[in-house]
């Protein structure tokens, strides 16, 4: 690490122990409740599809979700002459299901070749932060959508998908929604076809599955896998800014609907399934004053070091209006399916 670098990285790990109200970011600390909604608000900007969802700070490791603003009707008529009272109705309430936040590891590492390029620029802590995040971000999408289980020690090489570091959405929707996911559903042209299209299957699965309070409701949305999707009909959301290099993190939205919804491309869904829901349906919770972190100059391995921990848990609020479809098989045009 260069001199000029050094001095730009301490003064970098001098901001965050202010930030944080520590005497050294050298040394594990916990980072502040402000700091912590900061950081993901900073990470919810950083992609779309984070920005669409709900990204909560929860008090306790272990509770009941908090649910959607409302989730069912309240509108009621009672005849009082007789001395019955008006019974209100909490519109948020769901079934008493729990989450735990688990700990889950954010760590990265910046080579000193990469600090000394980027020290020569006057947003030098901006470009860290800004890396460390863009990651953090891509991990929470790739867990929510791919992982299955929390082993004790993960192993990136057998699960590149973040497979075994926490239970995911769609794990979710396996282990405790069975009723609304299906599996090996065929689309296509032939005789033995379950729909001729994936606009019926989403048709009907929707009139099949979801509550009757949400089968018309204006927010769902189709989030499908790109195998699903002809390249004509998606197209990038006018109006979008976001950098190149955050491309991959974008949400993309077609410019057609499917099965009457509106359709949403998500990095790191599954190629081959669909999911119906309202965005806001999919939370994730992290345990407020429980982000830790430790920023370490490792000269041994010529790099810098960022370990970070939090507790974190995926939810979906309301199962009634949620329902996965995976393994869908579309004709190989010989007959058979693939």
């Amino acid at each position: 690490m260069r001199t000029e670098t050094r001095l730009a990285f301490n003064a970098y790990r001098d901001q965050l122990a202010t930030l944080n109200e520590v005497p050294s970011a050298a040394e594990k600390f916990n980072v502040t409740p402000t700091v912590q909604q900061t950081l993901q608000t900073r990470m919810r900007e950083s992609t779309a599809f984070l920005a669409l969802i709900n990204m909560v700070l929860v008090d306790e490791q272990s509770g009941e979700p908090l649910g959607m603003d409302v989730t069912h009707p309240v509108a009621s008529t009672t005849d009082t002459s007789g001395g019955t009272k008006r019974e209100p109705v909490d519109p948020t309430t769901l079934d008493k299901r729990g989450y735990t936040c688990t700990q889950t590891n954010f760590d990265t590492a910046l080579r000193y070749d990469k600090l000394d390029m980027w020290a020569k620029f006057p947003d030098f802590q901006a470009k860290i932060r800004n890396a460390v995040i863009a990651q953090q971000a891509r991990d929470m999408i790739m867990m929510g959508f791919n992982g299955t289980s929390r082993a004790d020690t993960s192993n990136r090489t057998t699960n590149p998908l973040l497979q075994d570091v926490n239970v995911g959405w769609l794990q979710h929707m396996r282990n405790e929604n069975a009723a609304r996911v299906t599996s090996g559903v065929k689309v296509g042209d032939q005789a033995d076809a379950d729909f001729k299209n994936i606009d019926q299957a989403v048709m009907a699965s929707i009139d099949a599955q979801l509550g009757d309070w949400w089968v018309e409701d204006p927010d769902l949305v189709v989030i499908a896998g790109r195998a699903l999707l002809s390249d004509k009909y998606v197209a990038l959301t006018g109006g979008h800014d976001a950098p190149t290099e955050r491309n991959a993190l974008e949400t993309l939205m077609t410019n057609k609907q499917i099965g009457g919804k509106r359709a949403v491309v998500v990095p790191f869904f599954p190629a081959n399934a669909f999911m119906v829901t309202r965005l806001d349906n999919l939370s994730t919770y992290e345990q407020r004053d429980k982000r830790r972190r430790h920023v370490k100059d490792e000269p041994e391995a010529d790099r810098v070091a960022d370990y970070q921990s939090t507790n974190l848990a995926y939810v979906v609020e309301d199962y009634t209006c949620a329902l996965f479809s995976e393994g869908i098989l579309t004709p190989d045009g010989v007959g058979g399916w693939q």
